[in-house]
């Protein structure tokens, strides 16, 4: 029998779930983003000052399957990143955690470094506390094959805090990676502190992901999120 949604979480740092949104649905969600992107780009993280992505993250937290998640400890969209691999925007990414967070203000304290800028948004990070609470929501307007760049995760990295980058190629060469091909329409839950990494496209399809951040409403050390939905 397969585990509960939150236990698969907290075990492995991820979890997929089918069938999230129809296909009719996929369709207007493309239709939507489309129309949010300014100019051609593989990517932009502000659509969540879009009303529709703001709607989506408010059905998301409802779902049945999502809530016991979302809803229940209360948490908050505050991001949502548009990624696409298609062959005219093909691209790679290296293993890593997502370590930054967008918030409203600039605060002084020594537990807040690096802090960055992006797309006009003020990016920092935060201790390892706050990031363990955080889950992404990997939404895909797609069917993700094994073809078309899908994230490869080592499972149980989320419980190991901030790895540098020989420490992660050290537990690459000791723990199995984990291929996470999702369906259209599906979505692939995970920790941040959960080390992934993706290779190109060697297909000819479209792999379009809505990448959702929720996090607690309210911030320790004077934080406040840029956007909070």
């Amino acid at each position: 029998m397969e585990k509960p949604l939150d236990h698969q979480i907290a075990e492995h740092g991820f979890a997929t779930i089918p069938a999230v949104l129809t296909a009719a649905e996929c369709d207007a969600l493309a239709d939507w983003v489309a129309c949010a992107l300014a100019a051609a780009s593989a990517g932009t993280r502000s659509l969540l000052q879009q009303d529709w992505c703001r709607t989506l993250a408010s059905r998301l937290r409802q779902h049945p399957v999502l809530a016991p998640v979302l809803l229940e400890p209360g948490l908050v969209a505050v991001q949502c990143t548009y990624f696409e691999k298609s062959p005219a925007r093909n691209w790679l990414v290296p293993l890593h955690q997502d370590l930054s967070i967008p918030v409203a203000h600039r605060i002084a304290d020594p537990n807040l470094s690096p802090w960055s800028e992006k797309e006009g948004t003020l990016f920092v990070q935060p201790p390892v506390a706050l990031l363990q609470q955080l889950i992404a929501v990997r939404l895909h307007i797609d069917a993700c094959t094994a073809d078309d760049g899908p994230l490869r995760v080592i499972p149980g990295s989320h419980t190991l805090g901030k790895l540098d980058a020989q420490a992660a190629a050290a537990l690459r060469q000791t723990q199995p990676e984990r291929v996470c091909t999702v369906e259209r329409g599906g979505a692939m839950l995970m920790r941040p502190l959960l080390l992934h990494a993706s290779s190109k496209s060697t297909g000819t399809s479209q792999r379009r992901v809505l990448h959702f951040v929720f996090g607690p409403a309210k911030l320790s050390l004077g934080l406040a999120w840029q956007v909070a939905v």
